[in-house]
């Protein structure tokens, strides 16, 4: 019988090319954080290493962070903690109230709007679109961009925190109402003109299909998982669905069709999370330390993750 978690794990040892920092921010949101948001370097490397990350290439990454302004570093005796800056935990922070959502948010049907006002050079105008890209609005004719629900005052503070400050003067943040986009174009035509979701549903489908034998294993109680095992999938399970999760827009349910394949990815998610959550935590539990050679105890937010959904449920 085929071990989907072991295939999973050895699919990725086998990558070509692996972002071993974006990785190492996950690990840092999904187990680092709980405890405290800080670990030795040492235990790091340990950690990552049975997911085929050497040690050159996990300090080498971790160096990186560090030179990014998302990890800072704090010597013990011969020993380094590494942990996160402030601008980093807010990051991760972001990211991880989206990611442990057990269901999308709701909307007051008001968009949000940002518009240019100004002239603005070809360079700018690009820096600005990725930039409000990353935050999920989309783009209407070249100077509008559109979101349904985000908070307006946090997106101009991050445009400022990413070095587009200069910017902000060239442009006016509007609510839908005071616009009357609602008479010029339904919903269903503004999310068809300012997103093109076609590439992110399939690479929701991908997820899908990745992770769901991982899941029917889990649930018929085929084949071993064990503590170490457990621990590596659900990081690589939540490093998968929080890259997914930056690009996608955030629509609320009510602008997305009836199979939008996010949603089955979300369920998908959350109930194998749950069930590698205890064997992933005795892994840890055993194995991460911090410079001083402690092992700090999760916080018990750890376990309200996913906690507002419904009982385990199906998702095939």
């Amino acid at each position: 019988m085929t071990n989907s978690i072991q295939d999973r794990l050895e699919a990725f040892r086998k990558q070509d090319r692996v972002q071993a920092g974006s990785l190492i921010v996950s690990a840092f949101g999904d187990a680092v954080v709980p405890r405290g948001g800080r670990v030795w370097l040492g235990s790091l490397i340990r950690l990552l290493e049975p997911l085929g990350l050497n040690e050159r290439l996990v300090r080498t990454s971790v160096f990186r962070l560090v030179r990014d302004e998302w990890l800072a570093s704090e010597p013990c005796g011969r020993r380094t903690d590494y942990l996160l800056t402030a601008s980093g935990l807010q990051r991760i922070e972001d990211a991880s109230r989206r990611i442990y959502a057990s269901s999308a948010q709701g909307w007051d049907r008001r968009w949000r709007l940002v518009l240019t006002v100004g002239e603005l050079v070809a360079k700018d105008r690009e820096r600005l679109r990725r930039a409000l890209f990353w935050q999920g609005f989309g783009t209407l004719n070249g100077d509008c961009f559109i979101h349904p629900s985000a908070d307006l005052i946090a997106s101009f503070d991050a445009l400022v925190g990413e070095g587009l400050g200069a910017l902000v003067p060239k442009l006016k943040p509007l609510l839908a109402a005071d616009a009357a986009l609602g008479a010029a174009a339904s919903d269903a035509e503004l999310v068809r003109a300012a997103w093109n979701l076609e590439r992110l549903a399939a690479t929701y489908r991908d997820f899908v299909a990745c992770y769901q034998p991982v899941l029917a294993q889990l649930r018929d109680g085929a084949g071993d998982c064990d503590d170490e095992s457990a621990f590596l999938v659900r990081i690589l399970l939540i490093h998968d669905y929080r890259r997914l999760l930056l690009r996608d827009p955030g629509l609320p349910d009510v602008l997305l069709s009836a199979d939008w394949p996010g949603q089955r990815a979300r369920l998908l998610c959350r109930e194998l999370y749950r069930r590698l959550l205890t064997p992933s935590e005795r892994h840890l539990e055993a194995h991460f330390q911090l410079a001083d050679g402690r092992t700090p105890e999760a916080s018990a937010q750890l376990l309200e993750r996913f906690q507002d959904a419904d009982p385990l449920r199906d998702t095939a």
